[in-house]
């Protein structure tokens, strides 16, 4: 029998099929049951284990049962107990013939054949054991209704319910059998390589196998067990040329087996001390090269290159040599692996102890190069690996100072990257690289950027101080004595121009001061000097890397704002970590960060960013206030804590815009709300504001302000301490500062509640005061009493609107305070009814008064020529007063708008609920219909009633104090001669605007007055509120705004910003809500897209992103932009023109529009005439997106030629040789003879040959631009993926744009070589004029004067000829 079974062929037979291998004495497996089966299994059995040789001597049929048990194994009748006998008799018996040549091989025999005996039985059961293993995986032991094979997700599990079998159960015993029989000495039993190599297949290819399934390898004892037949077989049995292939492969067809691929190498190489394996693959993997499209490849081998370096870092490291070539591969994944491997190499290198530190040095050096190399990498995945590998090395104890300096200035310039992910990484790096800082040794952590500018002034001062008395050490021991001093001292004063310090050397060479400075030099310590040095060189990184990040904050700042959740939360944390650093430019972050509060959190798509626990950027964004203000830190007494917290809360208010200001009043309402506030913290903000003792007056006003944004979430917090608000804020206090009072009015009108109101709702919950509360007397005596201020206006407008909040009847109190106010200007005994002087009223106040509705533009330049406080003092006109009576007189009208509003709600809810009494005391069977159409027209009369009030009997009635004053104030306005205050026409003009929103009667009859304001008034803080006003006008009466509405865009081209931003506000809101119509005016909004004002141009790209979504806005205005960008008199230049444009075509997306655009500009584009408008128009083509096939046609029909009749004649190229034809006409009748006339005729036949088909583009393809745009459209319109691509079309539109470009070059050629030869014709006649000419030309003076001017005006078109040839 041992001479019949030959390994190797058996193999092979197996290998085919399994179903066809070829049993002498094969048993009736699938008709036999299970009991049969079992009794011939026992039989065999019984038979090996009473002669372990039996399986080769005794009958075949014993070698024939397992045999035909396993090529049937998948039978339903073979079951789980079968198998696990079979499969137990497979195991012991390779033990048992394992440990019996293992003990022969343990003593030195002398006789090496002895082990032969076992080979056979070996081969045997090794074939055996592979057949098994190869039918355990196929499903042996599965019941008729089960699946052979259970997957999921790659996992692959073969059980068997009924009979118990679980091939995963018992696969660490049979790896364990592997790894004995693979410690056998092969060599002395299987002496040919090819018996050798067939028995260790039995082993390896099973092990190969169950890598496959990747359910196996998540078990840690299968896994090593698996790694463990394979390493056995390349150590002890020559498998490595075999591994490296099956690894290639592996690697190749099985992604999940790249990691593990990469953990038996690294086995090997530790546990085996086998490392040629490895560094044989990774020299196949550095020789492979990947498509840039290929996609599984190069990940399989990227995650097996990262883990490979994790691992044995070494054996990659002393290949990388080869590997560097896959960082110019076109996979990215595989430059990201490369990339991750120098981190890990950088890593492991500077944590080893080993190796020469020079060559480390070098080395980690150039890793870095290879990684500041990859910052521009074009693709992003590759630039983001970069910045996170960086982001683990800054982790490592060694700081690699020199090398942070460059990464610093990289990370600072990706910040600016174009894809988020590449900016988000950066803004972390940024944020490690501060936290993981080398420069807290001296000094701390703190990175002041004032603080260690000092430090390094003083010890450059003192090293300077050094040097001096080094350099005069050196100059003494040479022996240079005063005389030989003189010469070069002369030439100093060129050097203490740039050197302060070199004035001091002079005395210190005289004889006087030898003996110092002998004394100097001998206590000098070198080792002192050299600290020095170093010192100096450790503050100059500091200062470096200091203003790196200072350099980033701008941008950091902009991230803030960002549309990706992800970069906002990193910017944050950044900021965060800066502030508690110290950094000069955190401040400025932190304050960016307070406007996240408006940000709507939203977090339902699941998506958890790393780091942020799930959180928005608006809970971030508390948590980092409260973090850095607002809460409790360690080490401090209670007190001291709520003191800390009072402090920073009034320090937020310091030079904080409204913008600032109003965002801080929502965080503080949110933490109110979430009981984030503690008692104590409100008292300390009371007894601040009320203390009476001198404190700075942005201390007191920034607790008030505090306290009324608390007081929008509870009112409590200030209905408690009214009468401090009436003694400090109204009181002396208030009187001396204005600003506290007007806050204190704001904290006031919180009595009042916050309550929004529901739309719809005619509920009314504000609280009401009789008027003649303390609250109305004390702010009618601030109003009236007040000093004359800039402040003034500001408080009068929050004193205002707290009387309309709270009062009852607030416009009787408002009468006699318009009343006093009148009295005061009007009944002084130097006051008269005529208006003051220019002299009197040249200068009156600091600033003007703003609209308390709308932002009040405050520029310096505008209130530069008001005069300071005590010109206000000896104002003896009176102007200042008038400016203040027609402030409150406008503010009052405006005011009382919204409180007729009010009553009108009032009426109406107090009508609804008399209605409804009425209806439940009726019977239920009266129908409810009559009833709402009575309350109905009772609420139509009363909305009637109001709107007469306010259009007839506010401004015009008999009866109405206001009425009285609306004449006076339009007169103040029209008289800007007569009345020159700054601050009077500023307060007037902004009262006329308020009354102009009052009656639509008002409104027309002075509406012309006011645009004549806007146009002459050099003042921009009238020209800002006008602009304003006339936005609250269009929304009041819409009608009148709209006629008038090209006035309006106006202010965009004003000189100054703040006109010019308030206008673009303003359109926009009108525009988009539909309140005036666009007529063409859009031009004009574009042109602001290119603003050298960042804050203009984002808002008009903001203008625009908003535009196209409104219908098709946009895409009906396109055609009047182009227009007026492109000629007339508000033509921009080219380069402008296609940035604005390449913005705006980027919201064309609807495959219709586009198909219409190209139909329109291909017209627009035949009727041009300028060259101008050719490049232009070609170049809005080129920015249309050609996906359809019916754009490409409509292009294509554009350059079809018209037909025309044959009598029409027409120029060659251009309008210009019409004209040139008239003057070469007639000089050549005047001057030439007949030679030179025959060549006009040839010309003259040439250019009035009859053309029966006229190009569109033909006379401008010579234009080199035009072509060019073309030229870009056709690649564009063939590279579309589109199915319908017209192919046919687009070679003859390719070839009409040739053919027209060279019919143009050849018309453009002619036209330069008649004007050369009409230049020569003409000299030649001159120089061939008769003497008797010139005699004629003497008497008939009329005759030269008209050659005369025909000559002039043939040489003016000559040189305008020259100059184009010129430029051409």
């Amino acid at each position: 029998m041992s001479e019949d079974f030959n390994l190797q062929e058996e193999l092979l037979s197996l290998a085919s099929d399994p179903s066809l291998y070829n049993i002498p004495n094969e048993l009736d497996i699938p008709g036999f049951s299970e009991s049969e089966i079992d009794s011939h299994l026992s039989s065999a059995i019984e038979s090996v284990v009473s002669d372990p040789d039996s399986i080769l001597h005794s009958a075949p049929a014993t070698l024939d049962v397992f045999r035909s048990i396993l090529k049937h194994a998948d039978s339903p009748s073979v079951g789980g107990a079968v198998l696990v006998k079979t499969l137990d008799t497979i195991t012991s018996s390779l033990n048992q013939h394992t440990a019996a040549v293992l003990a022969m091989s343990s003593f030195a025999q002398e006789d090496m054949d002895a082990p032969l005996v076992h080979k056979g039985p070996l081969e045997v059961w090794a074939f055996l054991l592979q057949w098994f293993v190869s039918a355990a995986e196929r499903g042996a032991g599965r019941t008729a209704g089960e699946s052979n094979v259970t997957k999921s997700k790659g996992k692959k599990k073969t059980t068997s319910a009924s009979t118990g079998f679980v091939w995963a159960d018992h696969l660490a015993s049979v790896l364990v059998t592997m790894h004995k029989c693979l410690r056998l000495p092969t060599s002395r039993i299987w002496r040919t390589t090819s018996e050798r190599e067939a028995f260790i297949s039995c082993f390896v290819k099973p092990a190969y196998q169950l890598c496959e399934v990747e359910s196996y390898l998540k078990s840690q004892e299968i896994r090593l067990g698996i790694y463990k037949v394979i390493c056995l077989a390349v150590k002890f049995h020559s498998h490595a040329f075999g591994a490296q292939t099956s690894i290639m492969q592996n690697i190749t067809y099985f992604e999940h087996l790249s990691e593990p691929m990469a953990e038996l190498l690294a086995i090997l190489e530790k546990e085996f001390d086998y490392a040629q394996l490895g560094e044989e693959v990774l020299r196949d993997v550095a020789g492979k090269t990947f498509a840039h499209n290929d996609a599984k490849g190069p990940r399989s081998f990227s995650k097996f290159l990262v883990r490979l370096a994790e691992l044995s870092p070494r054996m990659v490291n002393k290949q990388m040599s080869l590997l560097l070539a896959h960082l110019e591969s076109e996979a990215h994944p595989m430059r990201m692996a490369l990339v991750e491997i120098i981190g890990l190499l950088i890593t492991d290198i500077s944590n080893s102890d080993e190796g020469d530190e020079e060559q480390k040095k070098k080395q980690i050096k150039r890793f870095f190069e290879l990684l500041m190399e990859r910052y521009l990498d074009l693709n992003s995945y590759v630039r983001s690996k970069v910045l996170t590998t960086i982001i683990k090395l800054c982790d490592l104890p060694t700081k690699f100072p020199k090398q942070r300096t460059q990464i610093t200035d990289l990370t600072v310039r990706t910040l600016e990257d174009k894809t988020s992910s590449a900016r988000r990484y950066s803004i972390q790096l940024l944020t490690r690289l501060l936290e993981t800082h080398p420069f807290g040794a001296l000094h701390g952590g703190t990175l002041n950027l004032e603080e260690w500018q000092e430090r390094y002034d003083k010890i450059a001062e003192e090293l300077a101080k050094v040097d001096t008395i080094e350099m005069e050490k050196a100059r003494r021991d040479a022996g240079i004595d005063e005389e030989e001093q003189d010469e070069p001292e002369e030439q100093e004063p060129v050097e203490s121009e740039s050197t302060p310090r070199a004035k001091p050397k002079k005395p210190r060479i005289s004889s006087a001061d030898l003996a110092a400075v002998t004394q100097e030099v001998s206590t000098l310590d070198p080792a002192l000097v050299t600290k020095l040095r170093l010192t100096k060189k450790y503050y100059s990184d500091t200062l470096r890397f200091i203003n790196q990040l200072e350099s980033a904050i701008p941008t950091l700042c902009q991230l803030l704002v960002s549309t990706t959740k992800s970069e906002v939360l990193e910017a944050m944390r950044f900021f965060r970590t800066a502030y508690e650093y110290n950094l000069v430019g955190a401040e400025g972050g932190i304050k960016t960060m307070l406007h996240l509060i408006w940000t709507k959190d939203n977090n339902s798509t699941g998506n958890v960013e790393e780091g942020t626990d799930g959180r928005g950027v608006r809970a971030v964004m508390v948590e980092t206030y409260r973090s850095l203000y607002f809460d409790v830190v360690p080490d401090l007494a209670p007190k001291q804590q709520v003191n800390r917290i009072a402090k920073n809360m009034i320090e937020r208010t310091y030079g904080a815009t409204l913008a600032e200001l109003t965002s801080l009043e929502e965080l503080m309402r949110t933490m109110m709300l979430d009981n984030a506030v503690h008692g104590d913290v409100v008292n300390k903000l009371w007894q601040v504001y009320s203390t009476d003792q001198e404190i700075p007056k942005p201390q007191r006003q920034g607790a008030i302000i505090i306290l009324g944004m608390l007081a929008l979430a509870r009112r409590e917090v200030v209905t408690e301490r009214v009468e401090s608000l009436l003694k400090i804020g109204l009181g002396h206090f208030g009187m001396h500062d204005l600003v506290l009072a007007r806050y204190t009015c704001i904290a006031l009108q919180r009595l009042g509640g916050s309550a929004k109101k529901v739309k719809g709702s005619l509920a009314d919950k504000t609280m009401r005061l009789p008027m003649d509360n303390p609250i109305f007397i004390k702010l009618q005596e601030m109003v009236e009493n007040a000093p004359k201020s800039a402040q003034w206006f500001g408080m009068a407008e929050q004193a205002i609107n707290t009387i309309y909040l709270l009062g009852e009847q607030p416009d009787s109190l408002c009468s006699d305070l318009i009343k006093n106010l009148t009295a005061r200007v009007f009944d002084k005994p130097s006051s008269s009814t005529l208006p003051p002087t220019g002299d009197d009223v040249r200068d009156d106040a600091t600033e003007a008064p703003s609209s308390p509705t709308r932002p009040s533009p405050r520029t310096p330049g505008a209130l530069s020529r008001v005069s300071s406080t005590t010109d206000l003092k000896e104002d003896k006109a009176g102007s200042f007063e008038l400016a203040q009576l027609v402030f409150v007189i406008g503010h009052v009208a405006m005011k009382h708008i919204v409180y007729l509003e009010l009553v009108e709600r009032e009426f109406k809810r107090r009508k609804d609920e008399t209605a409804k009494q009425k209806a439940a005391a009726k019977p239920a069977d009266k129908d409810s219909n009559d009833l709402d159409a009575v309350a109905g027209n009772a609420e139509d009369d009363i909305g009637d009633l109001v709107a007469g009030i306010r259009e007839k009997e506010l401004l015009y009635g008999d009866k109405s104090l206001l009425a009285v004053y609306g004449p006076m104030v339009a007169s103040i306005c029209a008289s800007p001669k007569r009345y020159r205050s700054p601050v009077l026409r500023q307060a007037a003009t902004l009262a006329l605007t308020k009354l102009m929103c009052v009656s639509a009667q008002f409104c027309e009859q002075h509406l012309v007055l006011l645009f004549k304001i806007l146009e002459s008034s050099k003042d921009p803080v009238v020209r800002s509120n006008i602009v304003i006003a006339l936005g609250d006008i269009a929304v009041c009466f819409g009608s009148m705004i709209d006629d008038n509405s090209e006035r309006l865009y106006q202010g965009l081209a004003d000189p100054d910003l703040v006109v010019k931003k308030n206008t673009l506000m303003v359109l926009t809101h009108l525009i988009l809500n539909g309140m005036i119509k666009v007529k063409g005016q859009l031009g004009e909004m574009a042109k602001c897209l290119e603003d050298p004002d960042q804050r203009i141009s984002d808002l008009a790209k903001l203008f625009f992103t908003q535009l196209s979504t409104k219908d098709n806005a946009l895409y009906n205005n396109l055609q009047d932009v182009i227009s007026h960008l492109s000629i007339g008199a508000h033509a921009v230049d080219e380069e402008t023109f296609e940035t604005t444009m390449r913005f705006i075509f980027t919201f064309i997306e609807k495959e219709k529009q586009a198909e219409a655009i190209v139909e329109k500009l291909c017209q627009r584009f035949r009727l041009a005439t300028e060259e101008r408008q050719w490049r232009d128009i070609s170049f809005c083509l080129s920015l249309l997106p050609f996906k359809s096939e019916r754009s490409v046609k409509k292009l294509i029909e554009g350059c079809v030629p018209i037909q025309y009749p044959c009598s029409l004649s027409i120029s060659i190229s251009s309008s210009r040789c019409s004209s040139y034809h008239l003057q070469l006409h007639h000089y050549f009748q005047n001057f030439c003879r007949a030679s030179a006339s025959q060549i006009f005729v040839s010309f003259h036949e040439l250019i009035k040959i009859p053309i029966h088909r006229l190009p569109f583009y033909q006379d401008k393809l010579h234009e080199e631009t035009v072509f060019r745009r073309f030229s870009e459209i056709l690649a564009k319109a063939r590279a579309n993926k589109n199915s319908n691509k017209p192919e046919t079309e687009l070679k003859e539109f390719e070839t009409i744009l040739a053919e027209h470009q060279a019919k143009g070059l050849e018309e453009q050629a002619l036209e330069a070589d008649v004007l050369r030869k009409t230049k020569a014709a003409k000299k030649r006649a001159a120089k061939r004029v008769p003497a008797s000419q010139g005699k004629e030309n003497q008497r008939d003076k009329g005759r030269k004067t008209r050659k005369g001017r025909r000559k002039a005006m043939i040489e003016s078109d000559e040189d305008e000829d020259e100059d184009e040839d010129s430029d051409e």
